[in-house]
């Protein structure tokens, strides 16, 4: 049995210092075609036009770069994330994966791994435990993954790639760091969100 941290990775952003030119820079390009006024563009005015349209709540031209970014996280909030459906999503398959060598669990926040010898600690790390024992078992016995995966609880790891525009990010951000969100989801998504505040300040300062 492995027990692991959530994380995430950033694996691309669209149009990153490429041929196009910034992630700001081609949201201005776009963005100024509402308003034929190509001709202010400038090597340094992408940043003001993203603010000035950022508090107009001009938010649609944001949707024309992306990010694609890679979490490990547990079922549970994995379940949650695609819920988001202006989202492209690759995830791992419990259908075709085959754990017989180990099953990975994600550690919940609310447990100190630190302290084993805490009863709630205890009691979550022998409930994994016994599922990683029983779905091994289950597969000796000629079960395939995809039926032996059915005694695997929400703490299982997972690894799912998540693509999606500026928007839509924005969006998820303010429904996954507020305080009302698990908080599994705001593990993942607060350092994340300050990972993105200084990459490209412009867009998601404002959250």
């Amino acid at each position: 049995m492995r027990l692991v941290k959530p994380s995430f990775e950033i694996l691309s952003i669209m149009h990153k210092d490429g041929i196009f030119g910034t992630p700001l820079e081609l949201i201005e390009k776009a963005g100024r075609t509402c308003y034929k006024s190509e001709d202010k563009l400038t090597k340094d005015s992408a940043i003001e036009f993203v603010k000035k349209i950022n508090h107009l709540g001009h938010e649609s031209v944001l949707e024309h770069s992306a990010m694609t970014v890679r979490f490990v996280c547990d079922r549970g909030v994995s379940h949650e994330l695609v819920r988001h459906r202006l989202c492209a999503f690759s995830q791992e398959s419990t259908r075709y994966c085959n754990y017989k060598g180990g099953v990975t669990f994600v550690i919940p926040p609310w447990l100190d791994d630190k302290k084993a010898d805490r009863e709630e600690y205890y009691l979550w790390s022998m409930s994994m435990k016994l599922a990683e024992d029983n779905y091994i078992k289950l597969l000796s016995l000629g079960w395939s993954p995809q039926q032996a995966r059915s005694v695997l609880p929400n703490s299982l790891k997972t690894e799912v790639v998540v693509t999606t525009n500026f928007r839509e990010w924005k969006h998820i951000f303010k429904l996954r760091t507020s305080n009302a969100a698990h908080p599994q989801m705001r593990e993942l998504m607060l350092p994340l969100l300050e990972e993105c505040k200084q990459i490209i300040p412009v867009i998601f300062d404002s959250i």
